[in-house]
Parts: C-alpha cells; structure tokens; sequence
C-alpha cells in the first residue's frame, strides 16, 4: 500500500506519460489483461486510456486490473487510468 506523498510523487511522474494502452469496443479481453502485465513488468507505472467506444466504467476497469494484476490504481481522471506495481527485479 502506498502512502499519500509516494501517491503524488507517482502521479505527477504519469502526467508526462502517454497512454501506451487502450480499451476499445471489445472491452477488457485476455490479450489486454496480458499487455497490462507486461506493461507492469516492463515500466512500473503505466497509463491507460478508456476510449468512448467501448462501455466500460473507467474506475471499474482500474479496479478490475488492480485487483487481478496486483497492482495499484494511482488515478482515474475521466478517462484515463495510472496504474503501479513495483518489479521487485528493478532497483
């Protein structure tokens, strides 16, 4: 669980990043859940963006990856998700 200054510290980074993912009219699908995790592994703190096409809540879906992947939801700002997961492997 992160503490409330790591949280801001984390935010502020993913105001610089683009969204490397999307989710479209097919929703979440397995290959997406597997592109989140490997996203996770690769960078720690991703965003995700949650196009109108699709019916998906965006606080569900940041919910859903947290819960499935294990990992953090950072933010949800209309429709764009941040979210972490520390690689133990990384510094």
């Amino acid at each position: 669980m992160l503490k409330g200054k790591e949280r801001a510290a984390l935010r502020a980074q993913a105001n610089k990043l683009p969204a490397i993912l999307q989710i479209g009219k097919n929703g979440i699908e397995e290959n997406l859940i597997k592109q989140v995790d490997d996203a996770l592994t690769a960078r720690e703190l991703i965003k995700i963006r949650v196009l109108d096409a699709t019916f998906e809540d965006p606080r569900e879906a940041a919910d859903f990856f947290a819960k499935e992947l294990s990992a953090e939801v950072i933010q949800v700002v209309g429709s764009a998700i941040i979210l972490y997961r520390k690689n133990p492997e990384k510094n």
